[in-house]
Formats: structure tokens, C-alpha cells, sequence
């Protein structure tokens, strides 16, 4: 049976949906989901659902379907503006193309150099973004106790893992854009973590980087795969995360705030690598504070597989405590005035 699907979208949807949110808005908000994107343990869904998108964005995705791809091929371009509200898509993916960038040439480097901050922000985020996702639920039960549990824990043992070692073969390249991308409708839950575990993370955004320094076929063609699979994850999950709203709205709002519950695990700011691959040997190595020293984990072939939370004073490096306690509340009251500006728009 098929999946239900909104409505096309008519000029007065499109440009309601518009007015609620401006451009500057938009392009701002994308731009934030495109960071988040890039960071491995933060979810572009979440930041979407924080800034008030995430129910215009699935409802927008999942109204591609087969009307969609035949306005394309016939070129009805402005049927197709009205039918995919081409206006809140545009400046949405002009932001998140910023962001992108931004996190793989900028993020990236303040992950080097201050991680224990910037996690500690993105957990602000999401510590105050919880009760606000239950503020949304139309009738709240205990019943719902249960569903959030469910996706807290599957959100904890997901990101307990330890990752894998990937493959550059394009059938699983195309496998892990279609995984990835349901970290772009599932809140909680990060596309570039999944990557992570699937051993790509150090493929996939490595060669999006040199890509855009200096462009070569193969990297084309590994990019275009994965966006391809991205493409195919996106239709397939938008339509489930949009029927599920519709139908069980709040057990699925519950079942959200457990991924993002369940994913403070792996942004946790003080975290000790615990076993460490090293890529020439193959060799895996476990890691304490006896043998902590004996290791640099910037080194190229040396790769951290698997983490363990600490406290401060358990912390293998500096704990940074004063920027961490910082970073947190700024996280806590940037939703805090993302959200009191939504209720005025």
C-alpha cells in the first residue's frame, strides 16, 4: 500500500509558508542544518525542528512523486516552483550549501582545535530542545513514556557502536547516502555519524573537500553516487516521517525526542578514546592514561574507533570546564530565543 502524501502545494500555501518564515530566516536556517550536517552527533533534523521547519520541510519533501518527475522532464518549470514550494526550497538549500562549506572547510577545524566547547554547545541544543518537542504533542499521556524510551535507546546503542571500516565501492557508497539522509527527516540522529559507523566518514567528506579544491572525475562520480543515494533515502523517509505525523503525531514527537535523548551519548564533551586502529598494520589498540602518551590521535594513520565519557578530572587532555559550561548555557539559550522568536512570527 502506498504511502499517503500532502497535497501539491498551491500559490496561497507557498506563499503562506514563505511569510512565516523570511529569506534571511530561511537562508540562516539552512545554514545552520547544513553545519550540523558535517558534525558527526548533531542532527540537520533537529536544528530544522528547533528553528520551527521540520513539518514544512517533510511536508515539502514528501510531496515529490511521480507528477514531479514528470513536470521536470516536460519542463513545466513553473508548475513545478508552485507544486515543490520553490521559494521556502530555495533559500533553505542556499543556506545549507553555505553551511556545508562552512562546516567542511571551517567546523571541522574548531572540532580540532576546540571540541570540548563546540560539543558542548550542540548539547546545550539539544538538552533544551527535548521539552520543547513534548510542548508540541496534542494530548499527552503516559502512554508516550514508552515510545520515547524505545528511541532513546535505539538512538544509544546506535551510537555506542564502534564504527566500521568502509568501502569505496560505489554500491555501498549509494547505501550509505540512503542511510545517511535519514538523519536529514529523523531528529536525534546525525547522517554524518552513520557515516561514521559505516567506516565513510573519512571518504565521503575528505572528498567533497578536494572536490571543491580541485575537481577530478572519480570524485565526481563518488559524489554523485552518494547524492544519488541521498536522493532515494530522502524520498523513501520523508514519506514515512510525514505519514507517521499525520497519523500518530504524538507517539511520533515521542519517539523523536528519545533519538535526541538517546543521542546526548555521543556528544558528551569530555570523552577518552579507547581503542585506536592503526591503518598501516590494521592493528587495534586499547587506550588508557598509561598508554595515552604514546600515541597522537592527529596522527593521519591513526584513527580513534571507539570512545568513552568521562568527567572533567578524568579527562585524558584539558577539560576547558569554564568554555564547556559556557558553550552549554549559550546552547540553552539559543533555543530558548529561536523558540520565543517562532511563537512571535
Amino acid at each position: 500500500m502506498l504511502l499517503p502524501t500532502m497535497a501539491k502545494y498551491t500559490d496561497e500555501n507557498m506563499n503562506k509558508t514563505t511569510t512565516q518564515h523570511s529569506k534571511i530566516s530561511l537562508i540562516l536556517k539552512g545554514a545552520a542544518m547544513g553545519i550540523a550536517e558535517v558534525i558527526p552527533g548533531v542532527s540537520g533534523g533537529t536544528i530544522a525542528f528547533i528553528t520551527g521547519i521540520y513539518q514544512d520541510l517533510i511536508d515539502t519533501i514528501s510531496g515529490v512523486d511521480q507528477n514531479t518527475i514528470s513536470d521536470v522532464l516536460k519542463l513545466k518549470f513553473s508548475k513545478l516552483w508552485v507544486s515543490l514550494n520553490g521559494p521556502f526550497l530555495l533559500y533553505l538549500i542556499i543556506g545549507m550549501v553555505g553551511g556545508i562549506l562552512t562546516g567542511v572547510f571551517g567546523v571541522t577545524k574548531l572540532l580540532e582545535t576546540y571540541p570540548e566547547a563546540l560539543w558542548a554547545l550542540f548539547f546545550g541544543l539539544i538538552v533544551a530542545s527535548i521539552p520543547l518537542m513534548f510542548s508540541q504533542m496534542k494530548d499527552k499521556k503516559w502512554l508516550h513514556l514508552m515510545p520515547f524510551i524505545i528511541g532513546a535507546t535505539i538512538a544509544y546503542v546506535i551510537t555506542s557502536i564502534s564504527p566500521a571500516e568502509g568501502s569505496t565501492n560505489l554500491a555501498y557508497i549509494f547505501l550509505a547516502g540512503v542511510i545517511a539522509i535519514s538523519a536529514f527527516v529523523l531528529p536525534g540522529i546525525s547522517g554524518s555519524f552513520i557515516l561514521l559507523l559505516m567506516g565513510l566518514y573519512t571518504v565521503v567528506i575528505p572528498t567533497i573537500k578536494s572536490f571543491l579544491e580541485s575537481p577530478e572525475l572519480s570524485e565526481l562520480l563518488l559524489i554523485a553516487v552518494f547524492a544519488l543515494g541521498c536522493l532515494t533515502g530522502l524520498a523513501l523517509f520523508s514519506r514515512i516521517v510525514s505519514a507517521a505525523f499525520k497519523n500518530y503525531h504524538d507517539t511520533t514527537i515521542a519517539i523523536m525526542s528519545g533519538f535526541m535523548f538517546g543521542s546526548l551519548n555521543k556528544i558528551w564533551p569530555w570523552r577518552n578514546p579507547s581503542l585506536i586502529l592503526n591503518k598501516d598494520t590494521n592493528a587495534f589498540t586499547p587506550i588508557d592514561a598509561t598508554n595515552i602518551n604514546n600515541f597522537s590521535t592527529t596522527d593521519e594513520h591513526i584513527k580513534i574507533v571507539k570512545e568513552s565519557n568521562v568527567l572533567p578530572m578524568d579527562y585524558f587532555s584539558e577539560p576547558c570546564t569554564v568554555y564547556v559550561v559556557v558553550a552549554f548555557v549559550l546552547g540553552l539559550l539559543l533555543v530558548w530565543g529561536l523558540y520565543s522568536m517562532q511563537k512571535r512570527s
